[in-house]
């Protein structure tokens, strides 16, 4: 892999919210510009004024387009010229429309190779919506915009924990019916390969979480575990992934379970996010997992609440940049070996599928083929080294024939 600081794209946000303040607050220790050269898309008119109400020092230099970034600075992007109103701690349209140019022009720059992961401040998913931007977030928009065809997949994650959704945004009313085998099967098969390329575990243990609660009781309280959800699983365990459950979710955080497992499938948003944002406390960072894009971001809001007060903790933001540099080399690293694969021999000729070269044996297979070499192995040691209780039985046998033979003779 090339020998160079990884480019990172950074979209500033919504201008009235903490997004500005947790970007220069990051940068204001320059020791992170030796892992990486930012270049933030938004107004320098916007960044200057928050950098002076929040008296930070973080300085940045101004460019006209990405290839004029240059490495060990801060390089800012302007991405509009004229004027944007701020009016710290409330949502309006222009901030939203400020949102939207960066997004738009962080878009163009990817399809042209100009950056190398995104990064995106947070934004206010209703003033933000219009014609170009019909979207419930950053997340639908991205894959849209540069999925390249591919399914997008929502994970939080920290050292510890990582929980995917198989919906997103979706109202708890519609949640049940979009729950379906499929769904679960593609989204599980994308976290899967997430874990392996972006995170490097060899062999992950995905934990599949219920939708009813105590999973359902036996068809009691709800039936989409027996019909929809445990049928995935076996899907997924025929597929040579191990996928495990189905388990009720409050008991699965409430005991640690979760500590035994590489990444967790939850069905809908609040059942994942709720216990991930308890449990992840400050460096928590959502990744858009399953697009050719790197995208990460923190995983809070806008906080108009907090917004201008100098008191937003940047550690998510400063995590979701070092995510995003961790997944750039891990991918490049999983890749290189498999970029020209020698092809098998005639006689070799089989599945070469990832499936096939990267499977572990099922339990239950491995049970069976473990009986089975047992059982071969006795047979082939009683013909070759038969055992005292079945030498004399055979002994025997012989007698007695021999007994028979006399008898009927005399």
């Amino acid at each position: 892999m090339e020998d160079r600081l990884i480019r990172v794209a950074i979209t500033h946000g919504d201008t009235n919210g903490i997004g500005y303040e947790v970007i220069l607050k990051t940068f204001e220790d320059p020791t992170i510009l030796e892992l990486c050269t930012p270049i933030i898309y938004g107004s320098p008119k916007a960044a200057a004024y928050h950098r002076k109400m929040l008296n930070l020092e973080t300085n940045f230099s101004i460019i006209g387009k990405a290839e004029e970034a240059k490495d060990g600075r801060v390089n800012m992007l302007t991405t509009f010229d004229e004027e944007v109103k701020i009016d710290v701690g409330q949502p309006s349209k222009e901030a939203g429309d400020a949102a939207l140019k960066a997004l738009d022009r962080a878009m163009k720059d990817y399809k042209e190779g100009l950056y190398d992961v995104l990064v995106t401040a947070p934004i206010n998913k209703n003033n933000i919506q219009c014609d170009a931007f019909n979207f419930c977030g950053h997340t639908e928009y991205i894959e849209e915009n540069a999925g390249e065809g591919n399914k997008a997949l929502m994970i939080l994650m920290n050292g510890n924990l990582r929980v995917a959704l198989v919906t997103t945004h979706l109202p708890i009313k519609d949640v049940a019916k979009a729950i379906t085998k499929e769904a679960i099967v593609e989204k599980t098969t994308i976290l899967n390969k997430t874990l392996k390329r972006d995170l490097r575990i060899s062999s992950p243990r995905i934990a599949v979480l219920a939708l009813n609660p105590h999973a359902g009781d036996n068809g009691l309280i709800g039936k989409e575990e027996e019909e929809v959800i445990i049928p995935a699983i076996n899907e997924l365990e025929n597929n040579g992934i191990q996928a495990f459950g189905p388990y009720p979710a409050d008991g699965f955080f409430g005991s640690g379970l979760y500590t035994k497992f590489d990444g967790v499938m939850a069905m809908y948003h609040d059942q994942g996010l709720a216990p991930f944002k308890a449990l992840a406390v400050e460096n928590g960072v959502n990744y858009t997992a399953g697009l050719p894009i790197i995208r990460t971001s923190p995983d809070h809001g806008t906080a108009y609440d907090i917004a201008g007060k100098g008191i937003a903790d940047e550690a998510s933001f400063r995590q979701a940049i070092y995510a995003a540099i961790d997944i750039f080399r891990n991918r490049a690293n999983y890749d290189e070996p498999l970029a020209n694969p020698l092809p098998k021999l005639y006689h070799e000729k089989r599945d070469e599928s990832e499936k096939t070269r990267f499977a572990i044996p099922r339990a239950k297979d491995q049970f069976k083929r473990d009986n089975k070499q047992q059982k071969a192995g006795q047979e082939t040691e009683n013909k070759e080294h038969p055992n005292t209780e079945t030498a004399t039985a055979n002994a025997a046998d012989n007698n007695t024939a021999k007994e028979d033979k006399q008898q009927t003779a005399e």
